[in-house]
């Protein structure tokens, strides 16, 4: 199964100036990041964000948070707990009128439009983890994407993915997902995604 952008969300968890430094390979995890964002953004894929306690780490690093359609403040490091699905699956506008009058196909929620969430973030083996744990919880698809995150120690980082794709996560990487949600040499986003992969 390839990635789909009109069926995909990113969430970027956890970027944070006090987070950075200390990430094993954080300059580059950083730099992917800002990639796939940017790869979100050419595609029209909805961005969202999380920051764990910002008034001790900082708020997201830019140019992350500016593409972000929010980022949600968090203190428990599952973002589910603290309102992540919510901003995933808005509700839907109830119909109005009687609800016995209406079709039936009217009558039973709708799922939502994007069910796949692409997941990239600090740190791996803990807010990211729990995360996605929570979110394949939620009946969503997850995809993390690896270089595009990290953990103080690489062998807490490997052990993470390990475990997510044990559970059922999709594991990639940002090229991975810039030419899935691409699919095609003859579209014509083709040479400005090919540029920011590269």
């Amino acid at each position: 199964m390839l990635l789909d952008a009109s069926d995909c969300q990113l969430v970027l968890v956890d970027y944070q100036p006090r987070l950075m430094p200390v990430m094993a390979h954080g300059e580059e995890v950083l730099q992917r990041a800002e990639v796939l964002s940017a790869l979100a953004t050419l595609f029209d894929v909805p961005i969202w964000g999380t920051e764990q306690v910002p008034q001790r780490l900082g708020a997201m690093v830019e140019p992350l948070r500016g593409r972000c359609r929010r980022v949600l403040t968090k203190s428990a490091f599952n973002a589910c707990d603290d309102g992540l699905v919510e901003l995933l699956r808005p509700s839907a506008p109830r119909p109005a009128g009687n609800a016995r009058s209406l079709p039936r196909h009217l009558q039973k929620a709708s799922a939502p439009a994007r069910q796949t969430i692409v997941l990239a973030g600090c740190e791996a083996h803990v807010c990211l983890l729990q995360t996605a744990l929570g979110l394949l919880e939620h009946e969503l698809d997850v995809w993390v994407v690896t270089d595009a995150s990290a953990s103080r120690r690489e062998r807490d980082r490997d052990t993470a993915f390990d475990r997510l794709a044990a559970a059922g996560v999709e594991l990639v990487t940002t090229e991975m997902v810039g030419f899935e949600w691409l699919r095609d040499a003859r579209d014509p986003r083709f040479r400005e995604a090919l540029t920011l992969i590269k």
